[in-house]
């Protein structure tokens, strides 16, 4: 019996050695390419940050695309397309400024994966996420015609800020949170969806208007 008991334990234990050692290249990926985008990249810079062989990439993703797969696939805020719709804008600019992104080297996934651009992959993942999470809901609310132009100019607005923020780094931009912002976001969430936007989100789910 104690034998069995031996087995199922170092078992067990082997299988928490692989998860650790799994999200540490995970953890380390993220920061790489968020840096340094997917070109600069090598699966020996993840695997020497990580404290491991560079072969266990390959044994538990398959492939340095596989690792930016998953190191790339952030979860969104549970609560972003949900509440007041007035205050959606205000709810994804705070997903860029305010949301805590430290494991993905303090920058929104959406800005990091930007600088692997030149990556046809990635271009397609932007693309899709932009749309799927950004565009498409904006659309919805937007009023009048040229309502998907309207969206993706808004889109594009709110994806600058990030880029100017972490990317370029211009100094007032990149110091300025959520609450400094409000007033901007009230006046050009507003005048691209054509009806009444909020430039801030109420803790305690009401509108709340600047």
């Amino acid at each position: 019996m104690s034998t069995i008991d031996d087995l199922a334990r170092g078992l067990a234990l082997q299988k928490r050695d692989r998860e650790a050692t799994r999200a540490r290249l995970l953890e380390a990926a993220r920061l790489r390419f968020a840096r340094e985008g997917y070109d600069a990249t090598s699966v020996r810079d993840i695997a020497r940050d990580s404290g491991v062989d560079a072969t266990l990439i390959f044994r538990y993703f398959g492939s340095k695309k596989q690792l930016f797969d998953q190191a790339t696939a952030a979860d969104l805020p549970a609560d972003l397309l949900e509440g007041p719709q007035e205050e959606l804008v205000a709810r994804m600019v705070r997903t860029v400024v305010d949301h805590d992104w430290s494991e993905y080297g303090g920058e929104h996934p959406l800005v990091a994966m930007l600088r692997s651009s030149a990556h046809e992959d990635a271009r397609r993942r932007i693309r899709r996420e932009v749309c799927d999470t950004y565009v498409n809901a904006l659309r919805d609310l937007a009023e009048g015609e040229d309502a998907e132009l309207r969206a993706e100019l808004l889109s594009a607005w709110m994806v600058g800020i990030g880029i100017l923020r972490s990317v370029v780094a211009t100094p007032a931009l990149a110091e300025a949170r959520a609450a400094d912002l409000a007033p901007h976001i009230e006046t050009v969430a507003t005048g691209l969806l054509g009806r009444p936007m909020s430039g801030t989100v109420d803790q305690r789910g009401e509108s709340s208007r600047t």
